[in-house]
């Protein structure tokens, strides 16, 4: 039975490449629902003033060109690269452990960031959060990793161990907001939920540095990852050095999720569920990359546009949406594993 797979094959020296048509779908329609939540965001945002969209390149009043190139458009940036990020790192933790269920959020990566901007708000360390929460974040992967080596490290142990520093975190940000000052408290709380309010253009280009960086290096280790996902054992017998591989990978998915945390908190359940709803989508044995930055993408514009719309008088910040949703997909998750014995 032949494969439905797109197959290309440039110039007449028989070089190939073979994409599987579901795969190609699920990117082409996560970019489409990212461009429409995109273009949405920008033209009609939360209130009833609606702005022409030319107003991106210049062209309209004055008001419509501050609205949309100063308020809407950081934001609707922000929440694309941030998503895109999130998406990406999901599924590289997902293929370096082989757990379904490994995400930055989920493993302590997101709780890291979220310690570190509560005990610089506290203290009054006088840093911006985005950098107390890149550096937490990026603290807390080296941790995990330093915690999980035994004369090597596994999947198995990185989850364990990403379990435990998660409620270490979360403990001690309860901890230092049981003793913040109540405007300290709000602050902080206001962070950990994960939003897109107020964003400005100093806000963006965490995840877009974190993008245009690591993408081109995770899509060349895109084989190791596949290997990888294998299990050990079949990735040494392919050639790949699995420790060297293990460790560039959660570097990179750490560093994706801490640059992402800085541009728009820890927004919760995007890292985890596009992923998994990429590769159920494209059919694959493994997360697809494009695929799960495309999707995250699209989960993070889509959820801000909800939160901008829901309620008259107010907008509600992201991660309440993605929380909300997010939740009962895991649940469903876990349901239909159990029931196929996975």
């Amino acid at each position: 039975m032949k494969s439905s797979a797109l197959v290309l094959r440039p110039g007449r020296r028989g070089l190939s490449a073979r994409l599987p048509y579901r795969l190609v779908l699920t990117c082409l329609a996560a970019m489409a629902l990212a461009a429409a939540a995109f273009a949405l965001t920008v033209a009609a945002g939360s209130g009833d003033y609606a702005a022409p969209i030319s107003a991106l390149w210049g062209v309209g009043e004055p008001a419509d060109l501050f609205v949309v190139q100063e308020v809407r458009l950081p934001r609707a940036v922000a929440g694309l690269l941030a998503g895109a990020a999130f998406g990406l790192s999901g599924a590289i933790f997902q293929t370096a452990t082989r757990n379904p269920l490994a995400s930055p959020d989920m493993l302590g990566i997101t709780q890291g960031a979220g310690t570190a901007v509560a005990a610089g708000v506290v203290f009054g360390a006088g840093l911006a959060t985005q950098f107390l929460g890149l550096a937490g974040a990026l603290v807390a992967g080296l941790l995990i990793y330093l915690l999980a080596w035994d004369r090597g490290t596994t999947g198995y142990r990185v989850v364990l161990v990403g379990i435990g520093v998660s409620w270490m975190c979360v403990s001690a940000t309860a901890y230092l907001v049981s003793r913040a000052e109540q405007y300290q408290a709000a602050r902080v709380l206001g962070w950990l939920v994960g939003s897109l309010n107020e964003r400005t253009w100093s806000h963006a280009w965490p995840p877009g540095l974190a993008l245009a960086v690591l993408l081109p290096v995770v899509l060349l280790l895109a084989r190791t990852q596949r290997a990888l996902h294998l299990g050990d054992d079949i990735a040494l017998g392919l050639g790949v050095r699995v420790q060297r591989a293990r460790l560039g990978l959660l570097l990179c998915g750490s560093a994706l999720a801490a640059f992402a945390t800085a541009a728009a908190g820890p927004v919760l359940f995007v890292s985890l569920a596009a992923p998994l709803i990429a590769r159920r989508l494209a059919g694959s044995a493994a997360p697809p990359l494009t695929a799960s930055a495309a999707v995250g993408a699209a989960v993070v514009l889509a959820g801000d546009l909800i939160s901008q719309r829901l309620l008259e008088d107010s907008v509600l910040p992201v991660g309440v949406v993605t929380g909300v949703l997010g939740a009962p997909f895991l649940l469903w998750r876990l349901g239909s594993s159990r029931t196929s014995g996975r």
